[in-house]
């Protein structure tokens, strides 16, 4: 059995310059290190499902709800909210 407060490392390579730069920009807007940014980051990442996950739920409800809507039907709904 694992410790929960264990920390895990991660190291990631071949990360381009630019990138490095933007996610140090990021992390200094928010008075954060790097280490910091990038942590609570990836806590974010890992709170929500993955799209496939998210895409499966919705297929799912859909199918249980058994109704349908054609796209007519959604693109005149969109039309008429826009005037």
């Amino acid at each position: 059995m694992q410790n929960a407060s264990m920390s895990i490392q991660i190291t990631i390579r071949n990360v381009p310059e630019e990138v490095r730069d933007e996610l140090a920009s990021r992390a200094a807007l928010q008075h954060q290190s790097m280490q910091e940014y990038l942590r609570g980051e990836l806590e974010r990442i890992a709170s929500r499902p993955s799209t496939e996950t998210w895409l499966q739920t919705v297929r799912e409800r859909k199918a249980a709800a058994g109704t349908r809507i054609s796209a007519k039907k959604i693109v005149n709904a969109r039309n008429a909210d826009r005037k």
